[in-house]
């Protein structure tokens, strides 16, 4: 299936697979096993495929069939984002659109990613219930239940439950690029 979605968008965007192959450092015969799913991308060359194409990494693992305006709670997509322990569920009807809102748990003691997170775009970020450890650059917020953060997620920030129960908050990210 992430074949599919490769193709789609590579064509898309108008390029050839020897194109997209000098994007990534990948050879047109390994992408194009992608593309027929033949073969499956390690993290790090989905990745590269991802920031060639322009799209977040998890692009390639969400449908996009249907354009319902409404998420019900039952029918939330969850992602799972590489090497994040975290529970995200997305609140948005697609990721297509200006604006991507995600809620994630996360448990005692656990980061959300193991490196400081960096992108385009600005976000805010808001405790639903726990204690929240925000660090933006070099500072560094302790966030209790109700509190709100809004920031350019481009400045390299980490968030970490910093508490003994569990962290769920919810961001609202524009574009929805995580």
């Amino acid at each position: 299936m992430i074949g599919r979605i490769v193709r789609g968008k590579r064509i898309e965007m108008g390029l050839s697979l020897r194109h997209l192959a000098e994007k990534t450092h990948l050879t047109p015969s390994f992408l194009s096993q992608v593309e027929r799913d033949l073969a499956e991308p390690s993290v790090a060359s989905l990745r590269r495929i991802a920031e060639a194409l322009k799209v977040p990494i998890f692009y390639f693992f969400l449908e996009t069939e249907g354009d319902d305006p409404i998420v019900r709670g039952s029918d939330c997509r969850s992602i799972v984002f590489p090497s994040s322990p975290a529970d995200c569920r997305i609140l948005t009807p697609n990721l297509r659109r200006k604006i991507g809102m995600l809620k994630v748990r996360l448990a005692p003691g656990r980061a959300f990613s193991q490196e400081p997170l960096s992108y385009p775009g600005e976000e805010c970020t808001h405790v639903l219930s726990g204690t929240m450890r925000f660090i933006l650059g070099k500072r560094e917020y302790h966030m209790e239940t109700g509190d709100s953060i809004y920031y350019f997620s481009l400045v390299p920030h980490s968030i970490v439950n910093g508490g003994h129960e569990d962290l769920e908050f919810i961001s609202a990210v524009t574009p929805p690029g995580f």
